[in-house]
């Protein structure tokens, strides 16, 4: 079976309805989990003390942020190159999504930075350019609310995601870029110098999956709103030409 078969909204309908009460059920054990193991049972930093487990909402919410721009952007290259519209209205179901990833991650921040800088904002590399993506996420939606024809507002808002895809990446690899900014490097990493310990790891890892399957079960069933909703608008546009 091909992949492509799920541009068909009728098919993308079925496999959400099959997939979406196993991912919700799954991200809500996963969350709940790590983040009753990281709050309660892991230990304080022997630095940051009790303020290191901000990192159990801060480090998903980051990930997702950041990763559902790049969703929207592999969903938008779709329409623009395929013509398939339950691409588009993935991307258009996941841009709220996101938005409010990157609020959590920027108030959470904010929360992190606050004992640690000494401030709750600095006009660091990364915090720069985490916030330009959450204008860029509030410009996408405006942008599709703005426009009535759905394939041109479709067209436009593809076009801001590629743009706005620069400030993700910035966002991603900023601290690699300008080894100056005052924030910290990743804090999972393949080298195990540079990542986490191994008793914030584990419950991290943990409630990164959940975060990865809940922004996953938001998506799936936004979009199928979205379809739903278009489906409505063609049989009401139909039926005032009658």
């Amino acid at each position: 079976m091909s992949l492509w078969e799920y541009a068909n909204p009728r098919r993308f309908l079925g496999l959400s309805e099959r997939l979406l009460p196993g991912l919700s059920a799954l991200a809500l054990l996963l969350l709940t989990g790590g983040l009753i193991w990281g709050f309660f049972y892991s230990p304080d930093d022997y630095r940051m003390g009790s303020t290191v487990k901000i990192i159990y909402l801060h480090v998903p919410s980051a990930l997702m942020a950041i990763n559902g721009w790049i969703m929207m952007l592999a969903a938008s290259l779709v329409w623009l190159i395929r013509r398939h519209h339950v691409s588009a209205l993935a991307a258009k179901a996941a841009a709220p999504v996101g938005a409010v990833m990157t609020v959590i991650a920027l108030i959470t921040g904010a929360i992190w930075g606050q004992p640690m800088w000494g401030t709750w904002w600095v006009w660091d590399p990364r915090l720069t350019s985490f916030l330009i993506l959450f204008l860029f996420y509030l410009g996408y939606i405006a942008l599709w609310h703005a426009i009535d024809n759905p394939d041109k507002a479709a067209d436009l808002t593809s076009m801001l995601c590629l743009v706005g895809s620069v400030f993700a990446l910035l966002s991603r690899y900023a601290v690699n870029f300008w080894n100056q900014g005052l924030h910290q490097g990743a804090s999972l990493s393949l080298d195990k110098e540079e990542h986490v310990a191994d008793v914030f790891y584990v419950p991290l890892v943990i409630t990164i999956g959940g975060f990865v399957l809940l922004f996953f079960a938001l998506v799936l069933l936004r979009t199928g709103t979205e379809i739903r909703l278009r489906r409505m608008s063609v049989l009401m546009n139909r039926e005032r030409m009658t």
